[in-house]
């Protein structure tokens, strides 16, 4: 399957021919689009969530209030992860990227990671974290040399109100995600890595899931959406 013509994703234009190397599974996982008429929404379980040292565990709880990061450890968590594309207040094409996390020792408390994602002026997919839009981070994707994908988070701004600054590293990570689709199950395959350079590991998961790619409607479900939109990129 190979993404062409109008019907191209932000994640297809970003990455260029790089896109038609992912697996076509992948490629249509992120080939969600307006123009390509579908959604996408997976459902699965985390085999593993992980935190790291004690004194990250303050950062996670800032971020659980704005559902930056998932604070909690756990194994085999269930979890859906809903990608559906749409038109934000600011006229751009924009794609959802919420993962509810459904911890079987908290029950009616999951956790809730939210970014929507959006075609920069620069070429690159940004990614707007957390319900309100206050991070937003530059992403750079490619295609491994097996078809699966390679995300890695860049240059991270803060924006709040007036106030507009580049993050400082220090205080943040660096995500480095790949997704990959096992044929003899049928599942996407995912692990992510959250990394500051120098405190090391901070938080993580690996889990599998199947998706479904229901028809774009008139709008998302309003649970998938932000708060607020930040027109800065």
């Amino acid at each position: 399957m190979t993404s062409t013509g109008t019907a191209r994703s932000m994640f297809a234009t970003a990455m260029g021919g790089d896109f038609d190397r992912l697996h076509p599974m992948l490629q249509r996982r992120f080939g969600v689009s307006l123009a390509g008429g579908y959604a996408c929404v997976g459902r699965g379980v985390m085999t593993r969530i992980r935190r790291g040292p004690w004194w990250t565990v303050p950062f996670m709880h800032i971020g659980r209030i704005r559902n930056i990061l998932a604070p909690y450890p756990g194994d085999e968590v269930p979890f859906t992860v809903e990608n559906y594309p749409y038109v934000d207040p600011f006229g751009r094409e924009t794609v959802t990227f919420v993962r509810t996390f459904a911890y079987p020792d908290r029950p009616g408390k999951p956790g809730r990671f939210d970014a929507t994602m959006i075609l920069g002026q620069n070429g690159r997919v940004v990614d707007y974290l957390g319900t309100h839009q206050h991070l937003a981070v530059d992403l750079e994707l490619t295609a491994e040399p097996d078809g699966s994908l390679r995300l890695r988070s860049d240059a991270q701004r803060f924006y709040a109100g007036p106030l507009a600054f580049r993050f400082p590293m220090l205080f943040s990570g660096r995500a480095d995600l790949h997704e990959s689709f096992d044929d003899d199950t049928g599942e996407f395959v995912i692990r992510l890595e959250v990394r500051n350079r120098a405190f090391g590991f901070l938080f993580g998961y690996e889990g599998r899931f199947t998706c479904q790619f229901p028809p774009v409607g008139d709008a998302p479900p309003a649970h998938v959406l932000p708060v607020r939109h930040e027109r800065r990129e």
